[in-house]
């Protein structure tokens, strides 16, 4: 009898659950994972799950000195995709449609007229992308974009045409922000993603103006991470993102982004022959951009901390040559510049040449040199390989601020050396 009074109850709930799922207001949602679909019945709101643990660097206890960004990342926002379309598809239109009004063509007048006037095979020089970067009319580009313009244009994708200020350039990291007249346009800032959810093998895809075909997206995945690209100054960008999405010359400046719209980083060279896309493009990563846009859009320029040294990562190979134990990792200081941080530290380089001769990537055709200290720590954090000291010095730090290396040295072995940054050179010092 308890049963059967208790059967109009369940009743009445299931009529309840299904009125709601009938209404939408409940139901199940399609979560990609990595790229793979987990359901694919009425989806609703797609939501991407990373599934990766990846290690981060600890940062150090000192804030950085640099400007912070002058706006906040903006809160995600889910990718609606319609019910039984294909999802591939959707995703790809929705992120279109969410980041194609922030993009535009960048126009400098000064480089477009004394070159080329170009064919309809061949773009003019002087054009490539940028995008919008906060309320305020900043737009982000690329340095070479920009270099020795005395007038440039912006052009949105509906057609509209504006004089660009520049406000600030850095060849080294090769970004530039220009300023727009907000009273005369309404824009649309990108959302900024994080460059510690960046995984080889996700979707990259990319909007921008190639050949001068505004509006043009183009999809690959992210094909490595953590490349440390040159830059014209001689400099490397560290933390570089390689894709095979189609970059061609005007891409150059516009964002690269992930399935949820999101920028990870900024289109700036290939690598090809013929200069078009060969599969192999590079992207700026968004740390680098965060860090640099600020200063820029403050004080026009950007410092680079600098340390005055080469080298390359130590190999157990050299062991016996070098005088370090064969389990020891690090960066091995090849070239000290004189006068530089490094030198007034002390540090010193390898100076007797050894039977050991270098390969293609280090100083090929040279013999290795003995006598060059080899830098395990810098303050406190691994140095595991050369690009180390880079990534730290670019993400973390400032010219003036002191830093702490920890040094095998042959003849003495570990020690600690305090040094003060200094400013990094207009050109490369070998």
């Amino acid at each position: 009898m308890k049963r059967a009074r208790s059967l109009p109850l369940v009743v009445a709930i299931l009529a309840v659950g299904l009125a709601l799922m009938g209404c939408g207001l409940v139901g199940p949602t399609v979560r990609i994972l990595n790229g793979g679909v987990a359901a694919t019945r009425t989806p609703r709101v797609i939501e991407r799950i990373v599934t990766v643990e990846v290690p981060q660097r600890q940062a150090p206890e000192q804030a950085p000195a640099q400007p912070q960004p002058t706006a906040a990342p903006q809160p995600v926002q889910p990718i609606v995709i319609d019910p039984g379309a294909d999802i591939e598809t959707e995703i790809l239109t929705a992120v279109y449609q969410k980041v194609n009004p922030s993009v535009v063509r960048i126009i400098n007048l000064t480089a477009l007229a004394r070159g080329s006037q170009g064919t309809d095979e061949t773009l003019p020089e002087g054009q490539g992308s940028g995008f919008v970067w906060d309320t305020a009319g900043h737009i982000v580009t690329n340095h070479h974009v920009v270099e020795g313009a005395d007038a440039l244009h912006v052009v949105f994708p509906d057609g509209i045409e504006l004089p660009a200020e520049l406000l600030g350039s850095d060849p080294d990291s090769d970004v530039a922000v220009v300023r727009i007249d907000t009273d005369l346009v309404q824009v649309t800032p990108v959302e900024q993603g994080r460059l510690e959810e960046v995984q080889v093998g996700q979707r990259a895809i990319a909007i921008g103006n190639p050949f001068g075909l505004e509006g043009t997206m183009t999809t690959g995945i992210v094909s490595a991470i953590g490349r440390s690209v040159e830059s014209q100054t001689g400099y490397n960008i560290p933390l570089s993102i390689q894709t095979d999405a189609a970059i061609n010359p005007g891409n150059s400046g516009g964002p690269l982004l992930n399935d949820r719209g999101e920028v990870i980083g900024m289109n700036f060279q290939i690598r090809s022959s013929v200069r078009s896309n060969s599969g192999v493009g590079f992207a700026i990563p968004i740390n680098i951009i965060q860090r640099v846009v600020p200063a820029l859009i403050e004080r026009g320029e950007y410092k680079h901390a600098w340390l005055g040294i080469s080298g390359n990562t130590y190999s157990p190979a050299w062991a016996e040559a070098l005088g370090f134990p064969q389990e020891a990792r690090g960066a091995y200081l090849m070239t000290i510049a004189e006068g530089g941080p490094a030198a007034k530290a002390g540090l010193r380089a390898g100076s007797r040449d050894t039977n050991i001769l270098l390969g293609v990537g280090l100083q090929g055709g040279l013999y290795l040199q003995s006598g060059g200290d080899l830098i395990t720590a810098i303050d406190g954090q691994p140095v595991r390989k050369f690009d180390d000291l880079l990534i730290y010095l670019e993400s973390y730090k400032s010219p003036g601020d002191e830093i702490s290396l920890t040094i095998l040295r042959p003849d003495k072995g570990e020690q600690t050396v305090a040094l003060t940054l200094g400013e990094r050179p207009a050109r490369r010092v070998q």
